[in-house]
Formats: structure tokens, C-alpha cells, sequence
């Protein structure tokens, strides 16, 4: 599908084939029917409920310390929560840690540093202040970013972001 939808069956393929088999996840609205739900039921995949974004961090930074690659599944509103423990561990430590951001309000087509909702729109500014590597997945036209950017993660053991600008549909 490139008609302006996301697939969130085809996101979790990418995401399985970087050999991700673990999901720490704060339950967000944006992802949760297309990404989330599909998570919980898949035999493949561990996932790790958090009550907060900043412990997620820290579950995550003890997975990498185990060698198990892992992804962060969180909200927008959550990323912003947590700047000062993803400045902390993930960027201070050169922590590999992957975070898939849902961009909850973002409008459909519209680059999320031009969205009208406040939230959304300092969300890339903070990230390229603090030197974090990031990808807004918008269509299906952008899946072939995700591969690259989990891996780019771990080669050079620094966080990533993917933003999940459209609600992904569960196929």
C-alpha cells in the first residue's frame, strides 16, 4: 500500500528482520490497534510492559548490556516525558536504543514540524538538538528506512527514531 496508509504487519517484518525480538512498550493510542496489538499476540516477539517511558530506558539499556536487541514502542507525549533519561543513558552512554514514536494528533501528509499542534511539532527540533538520528514514517513509501535506521543504532551504538507520523492499519 503506497496510498497513504502505513502497514503495521509490514513495520513489524522490518522490525523482525533486524533481529528485534523484544518490544518495550508504554501502551500508546496512535500505534496500539496496528502495532501494538499485533506485537502482543505474535509468538516471536517479547514484549515488555513499562509504566514509564524513563524505565523503559533503563529495561532497555540492561537488554543491551545482554546482548538482546530491542525497540522502545511509546508516545510522542512520552518521548518529550523522557528527554532527560534518553540524554542520560541513551545518548551519554551511546546506548543502541531504538525508539518507534507515535505522533498522536499529526496531521495525515503534513511534515510533523508543521503541524499545528505544538507537541508534535518541537518533537524533530529536540531530536536534532540533541543529535539523535530520526525517520518519520508517513506511507508505506517510507518502510524501506526502517532497516537502515535500527541498524545504524547498533553499528554505531547511538539512539534512533522512528516517527510514526499516520496510524499504522493492522493487515
Amino acid at each position: 500500500m503506497t496510498d497513504g496508509s502505513l502497514s503495521g504487519s509490514a513495520i513489524i517484518r522490518s522490525i523482525k528482520q533486524c533481529g528485534i525480538g523484544t518490544i518495550v512498550a508504554v501502551p500508546d493510542i496512535h500505534t496500539s490497534d496496528g502495532l501494538l496489538h499485533p506485537i502482543s499476540v505474535d509468538d516471536e516477539f517479547r514484549l515488555i510492559r513499562v509504566c514509564r517511558e524513563d524505565e523503559a530506558l533503563g529495561v532497555m539499556s540492561g537488554l543491551t548490556y545482554c546482548d538482546v536487541r530491542s525497540l522502545l514502542l511509546m508516545q510522542h507525549t512520552g518521548l518529550l516525558d523522557s528527554i532527560n533519561a534518553i540524554r542520560g543513558v541513551s545518548v551519554r552512554y551511546h546506548m543502541p536504543t531504538c525508539m518507534m514514536v507515535g505522533l498522536l494528533s499529526k496531521e495525515p501528509g503534513v511534515p510533523p514540524s508543521h503541524s499545528n499542534h505544538y507537541d508534535v511539532r518541537i518533537v524533530e527540533p529536540i531530536l536534532v538538538a540533541m543529535g539523535i538520528h530520526y525517520v518519520v514514517l508517513e506511507t508505506d513509501a517510507d518502510l524501506p528506512k526502517i532497516v537502515p535506521c535500527i541498524e545504524r543504532a547498533y553499528e554505531r551504538s547511538e539512539p534512533v527514531v522512528l516517527l510514526v507520523g499516520r496510524r499504522p492499519v493492522a493487515q
